[in-house]
């Protein structure tokens, strides 16, 4: 089986970007905590001039620009996101219309949240060497991992409202005979851990008739102590201790797989990209293995916890940097709600 290759990258991030120190207005916190705990210095957050479509579209047609190539060779779009604007369509649609991708193509989101990009690449490389899509003038796929997560936080406390962001970040990939790639992914069903109801869940009021529940004559209203519930139920909700004890359980133990797999140690592989949650984490697992800081690249003090955008962000941002040269190899490793997990080898 042949592997794949990314070929261009680009990224998207809202413009307005708040300090630790702007979260005060609205929380009782500080720099110091959020930065002492967290390592996080600054995050970007969508206003009622930007959505997450727009910022995964620009993503995505920096991709295409930064690969040199045309909407009309893309043949494939999947979105890594837990935050879409829209129930329906998808946002692999919207932004397929918005970005002049032709029709005729699967276009489709996956939920695997902070996983996302991972299980995106390993869905391509099956579906790239199955040779049912992507034909040789449609040969490139477009993954894109973005999410606003702002729309789910409560900002009136800090625990778990400081630690994310919103962004969006895309890669153009396609198959090639030249590159080795491996993946493994996996999930444990936990609804506790990490998790946010939607709001648009069905709230209709009922009314008793003859013994049968019936739909009142006014099935849109919602009074307001039920509108606040609704509200409440939609924050994103996370057991701290629980999530970092699986955090680094997961990373160590998907840098093991990648090593098996690949052949090539973590001590010689160029760098590790781990899904940017918190500091501590990837720290805790670096001086575990003995490695050393510069091994893992890390831009979580820009823009915090991104979920599905985290990974490709990191890599859009090594790409700005020069640090992608052909011969590079890398671990990526994600983790995050449903409980999900997966880590993937990739050669530049």
């Amino acid at each position: 089986m042949n592997g794949i290759e990314i070929i261009g990258l680009g990224k998207a991030v809202p413009k307005t970007r708040l300090k630790n120190d702007d979260l005060r207005q609205y929380m009782d916190t500080s720099d110091e905590w959020i930065r002492s705990r967290t390592g996080i210095e600054a995050r970007h957050l969508c206003t009622g001039e930007e959505s997450l479509t727009d910022l995964a579209a620009e993503a995505a047609r920096r991709a295409m620009e930064n690969a040199g190539i045309a909407p009309e060779e893309i043949g494939l779009v999947i979105c890594a996101t837990c935050t879409t604007d829209y129930m329906v369509p998808s946002m692999a649609c919207a932004v397929q219309e918005i970005a002049g991708i032709p029709g005729g193509i699967p276009a489709f989101d996956i939920n695997a949240a902070c996983s996302g990009f991972v299980y995106g690449l390993q869905l391509i490389h099956s579906l790239m060497n199955a040779g049912s899509i992507c034909r040789p003038e449609r040969s490139c796929a477009l993954l894109i991992g973005g999410e606003q997560l702002s729309k789910m936080l409560d900002f009136s406390e800090r625990s778990v409202s400081v630690l994310f962001g919103d962004g969006a970040a895309a890669a153009i990939v396609r198959v090639s005979a030249e590159k080795r790639f491996f993946c493994h992914t996996a999930a444990e069903g936990d609804r506790g851990a990490l998790y946010a109801h939607t709001v648009g869940r069905n709230q209709i009021p009922m009314l008793e008739f003859e013994g049968k529940k019936t739909v009142s004559e006014n099935p849109l209203r919602v009074s307001e102590s039920l509108a606040s519930e609704i509200m409440r139920d939609g924050y994103l909700k996370m057991d701290g201790q629980k999530v970092f004890r699986f955090a680094v359980h997961v990373l160590a133990s998907e840098i093991d797989e990648m090593e098996a797999q690949s052949g090539i140690s973590a001590e010689d592989i160029d760098y590790i990209v781990c899904h940017q949650a918190n500091c501590r984490i990837i720290d805790y697992v670096r001086k575990q293995r003995k490695l050393p800081a510069e091994k893992f690249f890390m831009n979580l003090r820009e823009y915090g916890n991104t979920s599905g955008a985290s990974i490709p962000l990191a890599l859009a941002d090594m790409k700005d940097r020069g640090m992608l040269k052909p011969g590079i190899r890398i671990f990526c490793v994600g983790f995050g709600a449903g409980l999900t997990w997966g880590g993937c080898y990739l050669e530049f």
